[in-house]
């Protein structure tokens, strides 16, 4: 019985990531690559993802400190940010990179681009701190069917 609770929560936890936008399509067919085999794919496929983003932001941070800022090293590391985002499809936080090298970083306001880099960190933030916990309740449910 509590099974099928937690199950209904996982469910829900999902579903809200879809509704709320923050994943799309990409997390789907990431899922369609799990099986017996390899059960936590997805997991180990973000994992892998928020140590890379991680490293990501904080590159581009420490590159926005340098005077003058390194817009090639920023506008690069952005495109390898974007395309992680767009491969396990965190969908706000590739909306955040997009808006940030079209509008802010491409027209040279260095201003815009500083307030903006710290929008896509807190927006980044923000779907780490949703996603950990969906991870560990289905890693958590996982080890208690097995028993």
């Amino acid at each position: 019985m509590e099974s099928k609770h937690v199950n209904q929560q996982i469910a829900a936890m999902r579903q809200s990531f879809f509704d709320e936008e923050v994943l799309d399509e990409k997390f789907s067919q990431l899922e369609q690559l799990e099986g017996k085999d390899n059960p936590n794919f997805v997991e180990e496929v973000f994992t892998m993802y928020f140590k890379d983003s991680t490293a990501f932001l904080e590159t581009i941070e420490e590159a926005m400190k340098t005077i003058p800022i390194d817009s090639i090293i920023v506008d690069n590391i952005l495109h390898q940010l974007k395309g992680s985002s767009a491969s396990v499809g965190a969908n706000k936080v590739l909306k955040e990179v997009n808006k940030i090298t079209r509008q802010v970083l491409g027209k040279g306001n260095l201003e815009g681009t500083k307030a903006s880099i710290l929008k896509l960190r807190k927006e980044y933030d923000s779907f780490k701190a949703k996603l950990e916990p969906y991870f560990q309740l289905k890693q958590a449910n996982s080890v208690a069917q097995v028993k």
